[in-house]
């Protein structure tokens, strides 16, 4: 099952948390872009511009439709206030119209454009706000961040066949996707206007975020809206098509069928469309939780009515792996990487059912994960099911871009916090716990225990980061060089908490394994 989530809240929460240098004045914090004037909101040295609507909302009969244009508005709009989240099961400010961006960018402007950060936050397509990641420290070092709200859940990703029929040109049942489409086109509209160059744009995200980054790789209508993606723990796609599968657009049509007869709305016309599309809100969200979500995937029994990323042959053509292994991605430079204690998706009462994933090589996944047989269940379970899940799908991910002839760096994440080292529970990385680094921000991790040495890593990672959005390539001052990913070299750049090291990657003979699996299955 997914692993440690519950630690991941605790960040979000510690994230959501943060607050930056006092306001300064705001007189002049202001900008004109398509849809009207904003009024921002300075903390030291960046100005603050949220709650941005991009799209008109997705309510009524917009509800399951792609994002539709939005209308300007008349003097100067408040931005200083995140909007509402998406509708998720998680206790915050929410509601169907939710369709946001947040901009940070530095007060004092460049006449230089900045190149672009787009943030597209994870949460297994069914959780997630935009609150629990503040730009502001990424956008002290000269970039422009962006951030969006997009929807999740059966309200993000939803293919009833009434939707088909009634949208027969438009791409149906991503809608999430499309909403994150969306906001990329809004970044080319008007990232100018904050500073920001729409010819230098990377998008970034972890998990279920990381996911989207891939699928956005692949989709051919995002082609030309980014020019590097980094993808951290990239889930719900993976590289490996089997690892968090897709859905198929007739599957995905059965779960919304499905799903709208347990609410007693039977058929597939206009009328059991209109009675979906009378429902609160709320009542589509329940019992689609993500430990519901995940837990379901675990067990191979989806939640009813979540279909996940959708094959829709619009928006997703195919796999990213088929997209991957045909050279049909965008060219672009990429940064992937997962954390040395990453989420894991599945289950096994036994470690004789654990090492049966494995088939035919159930006897020598048993010697290289366990050589003396002392292992717990527990823990064999979170490295072999993090190795299935994440850590070979980004590898896999790395040596397809190479393969392509596409600049890419390999990373894995292994600091830990100094005021956690003495817990027996922090064994490493946790999924997620990269990203107060990536960030700038780890005292949302540990916030008055935080020591020099975090702050250090923080500074460092973010300057890669960072770097790699400035230029193509994340080396650069005295930082220690990270060289391209080499298939051929096994090696691995890790975040350890004595620095960042390239070296062998002692992990190579389990992920050669998986990836003998997976080479099997195809």
């Amino acid at each position: 099952m997914f692993v440690n989530r519950s630690h991941k809240f605790l960040l979000f929460l510690a994230v959501a948390s943060m607050t930056f240098a006092p306001r300064l004045g705001a007189a002049d914090d202001t900008v004109k872009i398509d849809s009207g004037m904003l009024q921002g909101e300075r903390s030291g040295t960046v100005v603050g511009f949220k709650g941005i609507p991009y799209a008109a909302p997705p309510v009524g009969d917009l509800r399951w439709r792609n994002p539709r244009p939005m209308k300007p508005w008349i003097g100067t709009r408040d931005a200083s206030n995140f909007g509402p989240s998406c509708m998720q099961t998680d206790d915050l400010p929410k509601s169907e119209d939710c369709l946001t961006v947040n901009v940070w960018t530095p007060a004092k402007r460049s006449k230089t454009p900045l190149p672009v950060m787009v943030w597209i936050y994870g949460g297994a397509l069914v959780h997630g706000n935009t609150p629990q990641y503040p730009g502001g420290q990424l956008a002290a070092r000269r970039v422009v961040f962006v951030s969006m709200n997009y929807r999740m859940g059966r309200l993000g990703y939803f293919a009833h066949p009434a939707l088909i029929r009634e949208s027969p040109d438009e791409p149906v049942g991503n809608y999430g996707y499309m909403d994150q489409l969306a906001a990329l086109k809004w970044v080319q509209q008007n990232i100018e206007a904050f500073g920001g160059d729409p010819k230098k744009v990377t998008i970034f995200g972890e998990s279920a975020g990381g996911g989207s980054v891939m699928a956005h790789m692949v989709s051919p209508l995002s082609r030309g809206l980014f020019r590097g993606a980094i993808l951290q723990s990239p889930g719900m796609p993976t590289a490996r098509a089997q690892s968090t599968p897709l859905s198929p657009l007739k599957a995905a049509e059965k779960t919304a069928l499905d799903y709208a007869a347990s609410l007693g709305i039977n058929g597939s016309d206009a009328d059991a469309l209109a009675a979906l599309r009378a429902l609160p809100a709320k009542k589509l969200t329940e019992g689609a939780s993500a430990q519901e979500v995940l837990a379901g995937m675990s067990a191979g029994e989806p939640v009813i009515g979540i279909s996940g990323p959708i094959i829709d042959g619009r928006f997703l053509l195919e796999t990213p792996e088929a997209a991957f292994a045909a050279g049909r991605q965008a060219p672009v430079p990429v940064i992937v990487g997962a954390n040395n204690r990453d989420l894991g998706i599945g289950q096994a009462a036994t470690k004789d059912d654990l090492f049966a994933l494995f088939g035919n090589h159930a006897a020598e996944a048993r010697t290289l994960y366990d050589p003396t047989g002392q292992q717990t269940l527990d823990e064999l379970r979170q490295q072999v099911l993090a190795d299935k899940t994440v850590v070979e799908p980004s590898r896999h991910l790395a040596d397809e871009m190479i393969r392509a002839g596409q600049p890419t760096w390999w990373y894995r994440f292994s600091y830990v916090a100094e005021a956690l080292r003495n817990d027996p529970t922090w064994k490493g990385t946790l999924h997620g716990f990269e990203i107060p680094y990536t960030f700038n921000i780890p005292n949302a991790l540990v916030k008055d225990k935080v020591t020099p040495a975090d702050w250090a890593m923080a500074t460092l990672a973010s300057a890669y980061w960072v770097e790699f959005a400035t230029s193509g390539d994340p080396n650069g001052g005295s930082r220690p060089k990270w060289p391209h990913h080499d298939p051929s070299v096994h090696r691995v750049t890790d975040f350890t908490n004595h620095g960042v090291t390239v070296g062998a990657d002692t992990l190579k003979p389990r992920l050669d394994l998986w990836q003998s699996y997976w080479a099997e299955k195809k």
